[in-house]
Protein backbone atom coordinates (compact mmCIF):
# COMPACT_ATOMS: atom_id res chain seq x y z
CA UNK A 1 0.00 0.00 0.00
CA UNK A 2 1.85 3.77 -0.95
CA UNK A 3 2.61 5.95 1.93
CA UNK A 4 0.60 8.95 3.07
CA UNK A 5 2.90 11.02 1.66
CA UNK A 6 3.40 9.30 -1.89
CA UNK A 7 -0.57 9.74 -2.81
CA UNK A 8 -0.34 13.11 -1.60
CA UNK A 9 2.42 14.00 -3.95
CA UNK A 10 0.13 12.14 -6.44
CA UNK A 11 -2.83 14.12 -5.74
CA UNK A 12 -0.53 17.28 -6.15
CA UNK A 13 0.43 16.76 -9.72
CA UNK A 14 -3.10 15.93 -10.80
CA UNK A 15 -4.54 18.99 -9.34
CA UNK A 16 -1.39 20.74 -11.27
CA UNK A 17 -2.51 18.69 -14.36
CA UNK A 18 -5.88 19.59 -14.01
CA UNK A 19 -5.23 23.42 -14.01
CA UNK A 20 -3.38 23.13 -16.88
CA UNK A 21 -5.58 21.44 -18.50
CA UNK A 22 -8.68 24.09 -17.26
CA UNK A 23 -6.22 27.26 -18.52
CA UNK A 24 -5.89 25.33 -22.00
CA UNK A 25 -9.51 25.13 -22.30
CA UNK A 26 -10.35 28.47 -21.16
CA UNK A 27 -7.52 29.56 -24.13
CA UNK A 28 -8.95 27.49 -26.51
CA UNK A 29 -12.37 29.33 -26.05
CA UNK A 30 -10.91 32.91 -25.38
CA UNK A 31 -12.30 35.99 -26.58
CA UNK A 32 -8.47 36.85 -26.97
CA UNK A 33 -7.77 33.66 -28.79
CA UNK A 34 -10.79 34.45 -31.12
CA UNK A 35 -9.70 38.28 -31.71
CA UNK A 36 -5.71 37.26 -32.13
CA UNK A 37 -6.54 34.96 -34.95
CA UNK A 38 -8.93 37.07 -36.30
CA UNK A 39 -6.23 39.50 -36.78
CA UNK A 40 -3.55 37.36 -38.17
CA UNK A 41 -5.77 36.05 -40.48
CA UNK A 42 -7.20 39.54 -41.99
CA UNK A 43 -3.37 40.51 -41.94
CA UNK A 44 -2.53 37.20 -43.92
CA UNK A 45 -5.16 37.29 -46.07
CA UNK A 46 -4.50 40.92 -47.02
CA UNK A 47 -0.65 40.88 -47.55
CA UNK A 48 -1.63 37.67 -50.01
CA UNK A 49 -4.28 39.74 -52.06
CA UNK A 50 -1.68 42.31 -52.42
CA UNK A 51 0.83 39.99 -53.53
CA UNK A 52 -2.32 38.75 -56.34
CA UNK A 53 -3.07 41.86 -56.95
CA UNK A 54 -6.42 42.00 -55.93
CA UNK A 55 -8.49 44.93 -56.03
CA UNK A 56 -9.22 46.59 -52.28
CA UNK A 57 -7.24 43.70 -50.49
CA UNK A 58 -8.05 45.32 -47.21
CA UNK A 59 -11.60 45.01 -47.67
CA UNK A 60 -11.44 41.65 -49.29
CA UNK A 61 -9.38 40.31 -46.88
CA UNK A 62 -12.46 41.17 -44.09
CA UNK A 63 -14.27 38.38 -44.99
CA UNK A 64 -12.09 35.09 -44.19
CA UNK A 65 -11.63 37.16 -40.81
CA UNK A 66 -15.30 37.57 -39.79
CA UNK A 67 -16.32 34.10 -41.57
CA UNK A 68 -14.03 32.82 -38.71
CA UNK A 69 -15.88 34.97 -36.43
CA UNK A 70 -19.16 33.63 -37.07
CA UNK A 71 -17.46 29.91 -37.34
CA UNK A 72 -16.55 29.84 -33.28
CA UNK A 73 -19.59 31.69 -32.69
CA UNK A 74 -21.63 29.08 -33.71
CA UNK A 75 -19.39 26.06 -32.64
CA UNK A 76 -20.94 26.38 -28.77
CA UNK A 77 -24.33 26.24 -30.09
CA UNK A 78 -23.23 23.46 -32.27
CA UNK A 79 -21.49 21.26 -29.19
CA UNK A 80 -24.58 21.78 -26.95
CA UNK A 81 -27.04 20.29 -29.65
CA UNK A 82 -24.25 17.63 -30.16
CA UNK A 83 -24.11 16.61 -26.55
CA UNK A 84 -27.63 17.02 -26.26
CA UNK A 85 -28.02 13.91 -28.64
CA UNK A 86 -25.26 12.06 -27.58
CA UNK A 87 -27.18 10.93 -24.17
Amino acid sequence: MKSLQVLETEIARINERNKRVEMDKAWETSVTRRVFISISTYLLISVFMMALGVEKPFISAIIPAVAYLISTLSLGVVKSWWMRKQR
